[in-house]
């Protein structure tokens, strides 16, 4: 069985906290990838580890490297229509968990059986 997908919307979570993100796009989600690598082993707390972590990013963003244990995907167009499609394409038969606050993202992907969870579950 494949272990749990994690899908963190960057630019959802980087834009809910107001540390200045605004002036660095790129920095503000190279740091939230850098956050983010112990989750692979580890995992949420109610989402046991290990976890395959996909970061979906786009805009000025979009050319923040991946590293070994954070998949990147870059958004071509919507970051929202990139995290809907993969989990389409990824979710069927599995656990995925998708990071963001956006209300309309949430219904999107609840609707194609993933979970979400606030910006607050993961370090930032």
């Amino acid at each position: 069985m494949a272990s749990p997908l994690l899908v963190v919307d960057a630019a959802n979570v980087v834009g809910s906290k107001p540390d200045g993100w605004w002036r660095d796009r790129a920095g503000a989600t190279t740091r939230l990838r850098d956050a983010l690598l112990p989750l692979n082993t580890e995992g949420l707390t109610d989402l046991p580890g290990p976890v395959e972590l996909v970061l979906v990013v786009e805009g000025k963003a979009r050319d923040v490297p991946a590293v070994p244990g954070v998949r990147v995907e870059r958004a071509p167009g919507s970051g929202d229509d990139t995290i809907v499609d993969l989990v389409a394409r990824e979710g069927p038969g599995r656990r995925v968990v998708v990071v963001t606050a956006d209300r309309g993202l949430r219904e999107r992907v609840t609707a194609l059986g993933a979970e979400v969870r606030g910006p607050g579950a993961v370090p930032r």
